[in-house]
């Protein structure tokens, strides 16, 4: 016998939605975030912005493309800073460690 199917409510379905929408990420990034299928959140989030009055208006291609950059770039950024902090870190120690007068 299969697993029974979960049960959402309305309002998760709503704020799930609007992780999407207002934020700007994709499907794909909330639904793994949260642990639901991509097909159920798109459903969702389609749903939602029906409902919207006024609902934001979708990334265009160059925006997306602006987007995708400036993440790899974060992203990049943020490796480098990690390894700065361990090279401070031990340089640190190299320094704290090694004599304070050298013999000539």
């Amino acid at each position: 016998m299969g697993a029974a199917r979960k049960k959402f409510t309305p309002q998760y379905r709503r704020d799930a939605a609007h992780l999407v929408i207002d934020t700007g990420r994709t499907i794909r990034a909330v639904a793994q975030e949260i642990g639901v299928g991509e097909q159920l959140l798109g459903r969702w989030v389609a749903a939602e912005r029906a409902r919207m009055e006024d609902p934001p208006a979708a990334v265009d291609i160059n925006e997306r493309a602006e987007l995708e950059r400036l993440r790899a770039e974060n992203a990049q950024l943020r490796m480098d800073r990690e390894f700065l902090k361990k090279a401070a870190a031990f340089f640190a120690t190299e320094n704290a460690s090694s004599p304070t007068s050298r013999s000539q």
